[in-house]
Protein backbone atom coordinates (compact mmCIF):
# COMPACT_ATOMS: atom_id res chain seq x y z
CA UNK A 1 0.00 0.00 0.00
CA UNK A 2 2.84 2.72 0.85
CA UNK A 3 4.37 1.90 -2.41
CA UNK A 4 1.07 2.47 -4.36
CA UNK A 5 0.74 5.81 -2.14
CA UNK A 6 4.19 6.91 -3.22
CA UNK A 7 2.80 6.23 -6.68
CA UNK A 8 -0.21 8.49 -6.28
CA UNK A 9 1.29 11.28 -4.57
CA UNK A 10 3.89 11.16 -7.29
CA UNK A 11 1.72 11.37 -10.13
CA UNK A 12 -0.50 14.38 -8.55
CA UNK A 13 2.82 16.19 -7.83
CA UNK A 14 3.79 15.45 -11.61
CA UNK A 15 0.37 16.48 -12.45
CA UNK A 16 0.07 19.91 -10.65
CA UNK A 17 3.58 20.75 -11.88
CA UNK A 18 2.41 20.55 -15.72
CA UNK A 19 -0.39 22.23 -14.42
CA UNK A 20 1.74 25.12 -13.26
CA UNK A 21 4.06 24.87 -15.92
CA UNK A 22 1.82 25.19 -18.40
CA UNK A 23 0.01 27.91 -16.47
CA UNK A 24 3.27 30.14 -16.35
CA UNK A 25 4.02 29.35 -20.09
CA UNK A 26 0.40 30.53 -20.95
CA UNK A 27 0.79 33.82 -18.92
CA UNK A 28 3.92 34.68 -19.80
CA UNK A 29 3.88 33.96 -23.80
CA UNK A 30 0.43 36.30 -23.31
CA UNK A 31 0.71 40.02 -24.70
CA UNK A 32 0.92 42.71 -21.99
CA UNK A 33 -1.36 45.42 -24.03
CA UNK A 34 -0.59 49.11 -23.47
CA UNK A 35 -3.44 50.92 -21.67
CA UNK A 36 -4.90 52.91 -24.31
CA UNK A 37 -5.54 49.17 -26.00
CA UNK A 38 -6.79 47.90 -23.45
CA UNK A 39 -9.08 50.69 -22.79
CA UNK A 40 -10.46 51.11 -26.10
CA UNK A 41 -11.81 47.28 -26.06
CA UNK A 42 -13.37 47.83 -22.46
CA UNK A 43 -15.28 51.09 -23.88
CA UNK A 44 -15.95 49.69 -26.92
CA UNK A 45 -17.37 46.62 -25.29
CA UNK A 46 -19.70 48.61 -22.97
CA UNK A 47 -20.99 50.60 -25.45
CA UNK A 48 -21.96 47.86 -27.88
CA UNK A 49 -23.93 46.22 -24.26
CA UNK A 50 -25.89 49.36 -23.86
CA UNK A 51 -24.00 50.86 -21.11
CA UNK A 52 -24.54 54.79 -20.32
CA UNK A 53 -21.40 56.69 -21.36
CA UNK A 54 -20.83 60.55 -21.41
CA UNK A 55 -23.13 62.13 -23.95
CA UNK A 56 -25.25 58.64 -23.84
CA UNK A 57 -28.33 57.72 -21.18
CA UNK A 58 -27.85 53.82 -21.95
CA UNK A 59 -29.39 51.36 -24.19
CA UNK A 60 -28.43 49.95 -27.37
CA UNK A 61 -27.00 52.69 -30.30
CA UNK A 62 -28.68 52.17 -33.38
CA UNK A 63 -27.16 52.64 -36.70
CA UNK A 64 -27.63 56.26 -38.68
CA UNK A 65 -26.04 57.51 -41.50
CA UNK A 66 -24.00 60.16 -40.72
CA UNK A 67 -24.43 59.87 -36.64
CA UNK A 68 -21.35 60.60 -34.35
CA UNK A 69 -20.65 63.56 -36.35
CA UNK A 70 -21.66 66.25 -34.57
CA UNK A 71 -19.02 69.30 -33.03
CA UNK A 72 -18.49 67.01 -30.06
CA UNK A 73 -17.95 62.75 -30.36
CA UNK A 74 -20.96 60.52 -29.56
CA UNK A 75 -24.22 59.92 -30.87
CA UNK A 76 -26.14 62.43 -32.59
CA UNK A 77 -28.63 62.57 -35.57
CA UNK A 78 -27.38 61.70 -39.39
CA UNK A 79 -28.08 62.95 -42.57
CA UNK A 80 -29.39 61.69 -45.42
CA UNK A 81 -27.23 63.46 -47.77
CA UNK A 82 -25.40 60.68 -49.89
CA UNK A 83 -27.88 58.05 -48.08
CA UNK A 84 -27.44 54.71 -50.01
CA UNK A 85 -29.05 52.55 -48.00
CA UNK A 86 -31.99 49.64 -48.05
CA UNK A 87 -34.45 51.27 -46.01
CA UNK A 88 -36.71 54.06 -47.21
CA UNK A 89 -37.05 56.92 -47.02
CA UNK A 90 -33.68 57.63 -45.41
CA UNK A 91 -34.21 57.34 -41.46
CA UNK A 92 -30.66 59.15 -40.44
CA UNK A 93 -32.53 62.70 -39.74
CA UNK A 94 -34.75 61.05 -37.18
CA UNK A 95 -32.50 58.26 -35.48
CA UNK A 96 -30.11 59.38 -32.58
CA UNK A 97 -27.00 57.16 -33.34
CA UNK A 98 -23.26 56.26 -34.95
CA UNK A 99 -22.27 55.45 -38.33
CA UNK A 100 -19.25 53.31 -38.30
CA UNK A 101 -16.51 56.06 -37.69
CA UNK A 102 -18.69 58.16 -35.66
CA UNK A 103 -18.63 55.17 -33.29
CA UNK A 104 -14.52 54.69 -33.51
CA UNK A 105 -14.70 58.99 -32.96
CA UNK A 106 -16.31 58.19 -29.70
CA UNK A 107 -14.93 55.03 -28.38
CA UNK A 108 -11.31 56.85 -28.88
CA UNK A 109 -11.84 60.46 -27.69
CA UNK A 110 -13.47 58.39 -24.58
CA UNK A 111 -10.12 56.17 -24.41
CA UNK A 112 -7.49 59.31 -24.94
CA UNK A 113 -10.00 62.42 -23.18
CA UNK A 114 -9.65 64.40 -26.51
CA UNK A 115 -11.12 63.81 -29.99
CA UNK A 116 -8.00 61.94 -31.85
CA UNK A 117 -9.48 60.93 -34.65
CA UNK A 118 -11.23 63.97 -35.60
CA UNK A 119 -14.25 64.93 -37.59
CA UNK A 120 -14.68 63.35 -41.14
CA UNK A 121 -15.40 59.66 -42.44
CA UNK A 122 -13.51 56.62 -42.66
CA UNK A 123 -10.75 58.22 -45.46
CA UNK A 124 -10.03 61.09 -42.69
CA UNK A 125 -9.41 58.85 -40.09
CA UNK A 126 -7.30 56.55 -41.77
CA UNK A 127 -4.94 59.07 -42.61
CA UNK A 128 -4.22 59.69 -38.74
CA UNK A 129 -2.94 56.44 -38.44
CA UNK A 130 -0.39 53.94 -39.27
CA UNK A 131 -0.77 50.55 -40.85
CA UNK A 132 -0.07 47.57 -38.95
CA UNK A 133 0.77 44.25 -40.21
CA UNK A 134 -2.33 41.73 -39.53
CA UNK A 135 0.13 39.20 -37.53
CA UNK A 136 0.80 42.22 -35.11
CA UNK A 137 -2.83 43.58 -34.63
CA UNK A 138 -3.74 44.23 -31.41
CA UNK A 139 -7.29 44.75 -29.59
CA UNK A 140 -8.32 48.21 -29.85
CA UNK A 141 -6.61 48.93 -33.36
CA UNK A 142 -9.06 49.68 -35.83
CA UNK A 143 -9.89 47.76 -38.78
CA UNK A 144 -10.64 49.25 -42.43
CA UNK A 145 -12.27 48.29 -45.59
CA UNK A 146 -11.85 49.71 -48.81
CA UNK A 147 -8.41 50.85 -50.62
CA UNK A 148 -6.04 51.92 -48.16
CA UNK A 149 -2.62 52.77 -50.81
CA UNK A 150 0.23 55.20 -51.57
CA UNK A 151 -1.62 56.51 -53.67
CA UNK A 152 -5.49 56.12 -53.24
CA UNK A 153 -7.44 56.14 -50.35
CA UNK A 154 -11.10 55.18 -50.56
CA UNK A 155 -12.45 53.28 -47.54
CA UNK A 156 -16.12 52.17 -46.94
CA UNK A 157 -16.09 51.02 -43.68
CA UNK A 158 -14.40 50.45 -39.80
CA UNK A 159 -14.75 48.55 -36.79
CA UNK A 160 -12.73 48.31 -33.47
CA UNK A 161 -10.74 45.34 -33.55
CA UNK A 162 -11.68 43.29 -30.02
CA UNK A 163 -9.18 40.08 -31.13
CA UNK A 164 -10.10 37.05 -32.15
CA UNK A 165 -10.92 37.63 -35.46
CA UNK A 166 -13.84 39.85 -33.81
CA UNK A 167 -14.41 43.42 -34.11
CA UNK A 168 -17.09 46.13 -32.81
CA UNK A 169 -18.92 48.16 -35.13
CA UNK A 170 -21.83 50.22 -36.22
CA UNK A 171 -22.45 48.20 -39.96
CA UNK A 172 -25.57 49.55 -41.54
CA UNK A 173 -28.82 51.40 -41.08
CA UNK A 174 -31.24 48.87 -39.33
CA UNK A 175 -28.65 47.82 -37.19
CA UNK A 176 -27.16 48.41 -33.76
CA UNK A 177 -23.68 48.45 -32.49
CA UNK A 178 -22.38 45.04 -32.31
CA UNK A 179 -19.75 42.55 -32.50
CA UNK A 180 -19.13 41.16 -35.99
CA UNK A 181 -16.47 38.83 -37.79
CA UNK A 182 -13.74 41.37 -39.64
CA UNK A 183 -14.65 38.78 -42.31
CA UNK A 184 -18.54 40.20 -42.23
CA UNK A 185 -17.50 43.27 -44.52
CA UNK A 186 -15.83 42.72 -48.37
CA UNK A 187 -13.07 44.93 -48.90
CA UNK A 188 -10.44 44.21 -45.92
CA UNK A 189 -8.10 47.02 -46.30
CA UNK A 190 -5.95 46.57 -42.85
CA UNK A 191 -5.11 47.23 -39.46
CA UNK A 192 -4.21 50.45 -38.38
CA UNK A 193 -3.06 52.08 -35.07
CA UNK A 194 -3.20 55.78 -33.53
CA UNK A 195 -0.02 56.47 -33.34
Amino acid sequence: MPERQGRTSARRGTAAAGALAALLLATASAPILPAALNRLTSIAHAIRSGAAQPGWKGGAIPYSWGGGHGERPGPSLGTCRGYRGAVRPCPATRTLGLDCSGLARWVYHLAYGRDVLGPGNTDDHVRRLTRVPAAKARPGDLVFYGTVSKRRIKTHHVGVYIGQGKMINALGTGTEVRIDPVTRVKGFAGYFRYP
